[in-house]
């Protein structure tokens, strides 16, 4: 009985997962994610605020249903972009902003570093289009 309720919780979980990464939400055309701060190239010591920007589109937390809302994540020194159609990952790469944050406090060790920001929908899973935000670096001293 208790591997029967064990394989239908998996069963439930995947199906969920399944139609949330089929079924993307949709962008506004002319969305743009962008930082506020810092700049491109700006040489900064650790810790230092990130604030993120986003227009024609608003901010909601991860699970809450509106159209044309998302919430951000941030990649830090990412060598590539996550998959598009499925939930962005959450580690030391990928820093969810689940609570639908538009600062944070960044601490970051000595040297050069890339940031980027990609906005997720009620389910972690990037809009379609994605917004993505142009990639910027920035130096810790």
């Amino acid at each position: 009985m208790k591997l029967k309720l064990f394989i239908c919780g998996i069963i439930l979980f995947l199906t969920f997962f399944s139609y949330a990464e089929n079924n993307r939400s949709l962008s506004s055309e002319d969305a743009q994610l962008y930082f506020i701060s810092p700049s491109d190239g700006e040489v900064l010591k650790s810790p230092f605020k990130v604030r993120f920007g986003l227009s024609n589109m608003g901010v909601a937390p991860a699970g809450v249903d509106m159209k044309n809302t998302g919430h951000h994540h941030l990649l830090i020194d990412a060598q590539k972009l996550p998959e598009l159609d499925k939930a962005l990952p959450s580690d030391e790469v990928h820093i969810h902003y689940g609570g639908g944050q538009t600062e944070s406090i960044l601490h970051l060790v000595q040297g050069k570093h890339s940031l980027q920001l990609i906005l997720g929908d009620k389910y972690h899973i990037p809009h379609n289009p994605p917004v993505i935000s142009k990639k910027i670096f920035i130096t810790i001293k």
